[in-house]
């Protein structure tokens, strides 16, 4: 029996119809694998399990180093990655928090991977350690010029233990000296007398001297702050309360700036441009803790500040708020005073003493460029963030020429540019009256903006100057989590 005219016709219809569905679904349908893989099978590790043991513990120390002292959870990523592949591991696994750091090696079907974890107890500033640590892994990983192949791993973990157990590079008094030149310099930011250049300094000398012993005592960094703050502001309320008395010492006609380098002082070492780095590649939760610290130490200074200043108002002693300081910058001053800030940071932070004229010149110029952008760009927070551009862009070259870490040219090309003289308004706006709330959200505002083009103009000057100079694959690894699956 064959078929009918009309079954023929039905077959032919259901064969075209068939035939228009795989066309439509060969145009539409993916025919490479996902941009971004959920999961993937790392490749099996032959090597020993000595071997891997032994470099999960130097990476894991080069990383808690990183950590430790600043570094971006990417930059730890990357570098961890760097090492482990410089010596055979190509399957590791790296987790970043803020507090902890976690090492994985799938070692294949065959074998029982491996993970270890390190808590980073310390928190320091430290920069020519870290600085050290990048030359050792450049050495590690071939890049630092040598041909000789990778340092073994028991040489390495014992140089590394060594750079880690290196004495500073200065003495104390050289850090306090250095705390007392960054105060100096935030007054002659502000072009005022030589008397308050001095009593700035004292000042700063006494803040260090204070959270130096807090520390020791192990009190929170909260409160640290806060009587560091309370002792700043207490010295500027003296000042204030001599001349309503006829007492005024020569040249002290503008006590305000000692609040004001107290406050940039103090903040000069919080992790605002790494806690923003780390939120744009993309490790939220490191980002998340990092921020909170800044907010609690923001916060200490703000209650110590505003303690002081409450009970002098109370008092009845003529606090006031300069409204010329900030207003009207200087070119000349404003340089010199951010050259000054450079040099202070320099030696608080332990940077080699041959780069001190250097970061010094990123101040100056990075302040330079903002003085003549602030006219063009009065908008809150846009001539901070164009200058910010500029450190982050002179940070990453000025380490991948010179391996000084990113992050100590970056903080220094922009301490100057910290809203000291908004928060002290914004707080004293609130201390003064009953409506302080009101009349202190502008200069909040300000402050807030100030912040943040700071820390966003660091991020996307130095993300930029990475994407020209290109990234290495294990860069590219770190950074891919901030990717959405495509």
């Amino acid at each position: 029996m064959t078929d009918g005219p009309d079954d023929r016709r039905e077959v032919h219809r259901r064969r075209v119809s068939r035939s228009l569905l795989q066309l439509a679904g060969g145009a539409i349908r993916g025919l490479e694998t996902p941009t971004q893989v959920i999961s993937v099978v790392a490749a099996d590790d032959q090597s020993s399990q000595r071997h891997a043991r032994e470099v999960i513990d130097l990476c894991l120390r080069a990383g808690e180093a990183m950590l430790a002292t600043g570094a971006s959870a990417a930059d730890v990523v990357a570098t961890v990655l760097r090492m482990s592949n410089a010596y055979g591991i190509s399957a590791m696994h790296v987790d970043i928090t803020f507090t902890s750091i976690t090492v994985s090696i799938h070692r294949g079907m065959n074998e029982d991977p491996m993970s270890v974890m390190r808590i980073v107890k310390v928190r320091t500033t430290d920069y020519s350690r870290l600085q050290d640590v990048y030359l050792l892994i450049d050495e590690i990983t071939g890049e630092g010029g040598g041909h000789g192949g990778p340092v073994a791993v028991a040489e390495a973990r014992e140089r590394l233990n060594t750079i880690l157990t290196r004495p500073h590079p200065y003495r104390h008094w050289v850090v306090r000296a250095g705390k007392a030149v960054l105060a100096a310099g935030v007054v002659v930011l502000f072009n005022v007398s030589f008397v308050l250049v001095i009593v700035a300094a004292v000042t700063a000398v006494i803040s260090d001297i204070i959270t130096r012993q807090l520390g020791k005592w192990s009190v929170p960094g909260f409160f640290a702050q806060m009587a560091a703050a309370m002792a700043t502001t207490s010295i500027a309320v003296l000042l204030f309360w001599l001349r309503s008395l006829g007492i005024q010492l020569p040249g002290s006609n503008a006590p305000t700036v000692i609040v004001i380098a107290g406050i940039i002082m103090l903040l000069s070492g919080v992790g605002l441009t790494a806690s923003a780095r780390d939120a744009i590649d993309g490790y939220y939760v490191t980002a998340t803790a990092r921020g909170m610290e800044v907010v609690m130490l923001t916060l200490g200074l703000a209650v110590g500040i505003s303690i002081v200043l409450g009970a002098a108002l109370r008092m009845g002693v003529p606090v006031t708020v300069a409204t010329s300081l900030g207003d009207d910058i200087r070119f000349v001053p404003g340089v010199v005073g951010s050259a000054l800030i450079g040099v202070g940071f320099a030696l608080t932070s332990y940077v080699r003493f041959r780069y001190v004229p250097l970061m010094a010149a990123v101040a100056a110029l990075v302040f330079a460029l903002y003085a003549i952008v602030l006219p063009l760009a009065s908008q809150p927070g846009l001539a901070p963030g164009v200058a910010g551009v500029a450190a982050g862009v002179i940070g990453y070259l000025i380490y991948r020429w010179l391996k000084v870490p990113e992050s100590a040219m970056t903080m220094a090309g922009i301490i100057a540019l910290i809203p000291g003289l908004a928060v002290y308004r914004a707080l004293y706006g609130f201390m003064d009256s009953e409506y302080g709330i009101i009349s202190a959200l502008p200069d909040v505002v300000v402050a807030l903006a100030t912040g943040i083009g700071l820390a966003a103009g660091t991020t996307i000057g130095g993300f930029g100057a990475r994407r020209v100079f290109g990234l290495d694959r294990q860069a590219t690894v770190a950074l891919q989590r901030n990717r959405g699956v495509r």
